[in-house]
């Protein structure tokens, strides 16, 4: 038998759920939560096969949820249930632990297959997930090659130095005798080409890929 416990902030949807799955012989509710303090608490208390987790619940966070969830409760699986259809939310909540993720629209048969895959040990994205994914591997391919190939001036590399020491704008001017204006070009320069938008990123991913030592 499959217990599970389901948590989502809206009541609605754990009852709908609950009702879907109370005629599969396999299966069992053990409870619904709608606060990750609820979830705490029946842990403690009960042994929860399948988690299925929506990220959002109000004040509290699914994401921060199922990583606690699979760092303290290793043998309990998180099933991640979400109207959340961006590549973002879907892969921080795969690196938390999740075992799967599904979107909130997926049909009850999908729901069935999912929840069966995880307890028997699989990883499962609906079809729709999968897509969102590949389709986000394949921008941040995109994006490598992109930056791999990054040609700068000489001017750009020097203020690239700077900045990363920790320079501010009317310093780099200074040091290089030229304008706080033209610094601010090349820095907003810099900044479109690595494809981010704020220095703390430039430099983490100008170390990333070998640019700064």
């Amino acid at each position: 038998m499959i217990k599970l416990l389901l948590v989502d902030d809206h009541k609605i949807f754990t009852q709908g759920l609950s009702s879907i799955l109370q005629n599969e012989p396999d299966m069992t509710v053990a409870g619904e939560c709608q606060t990750a303090e609820e979830v705490y608490a029946m842990l403690k208390s009960t042994a929860i096969d399948i988690i299925l987790l929506d990220i959002n619940l109000g004040k509290d966070s699914g994401l921060d949820l199922c990583k606690f969830i699979f760092e303290e409760y290793p043998s309990t699986k998180v099933l991640a249930i979400s109207m959340y259809n961006d590549e973002s939310f879907i892969t921080k909540m795969l690196k938390n632990g999740a075992s799967g993720y599904l979107l909130k629209n997926t049909s009850r048969e999908e729901f069935i297959k999912a929840i069966r895959s995880v307890y028997a040990g699989e990883k499962y994205q609906s079809a729709e997930v999968m897509d969102i994914i590949m389709k986000g591997l394949s921008r941040q391919k995109q994006q490598d090659r992109n930056i791999h190939q990054l040609r700068f001036t000489r001017r750009e590399k020097e203020i690239l130095d700077l900045i990363a020491k920790g320079l501010t704008t009317k310093e780099i001017a200074t040091s290089l005798f030229i304008s706080d204006k033209t610094v601010e070009t090349h820095r907003s320069n810099l900044l479109a080409k690595f494809e981010v938008k704020n220095v703390v990123s430039l430099i983490k991913m100008a170390m990333e890929y070998g640019y700064l030592k």
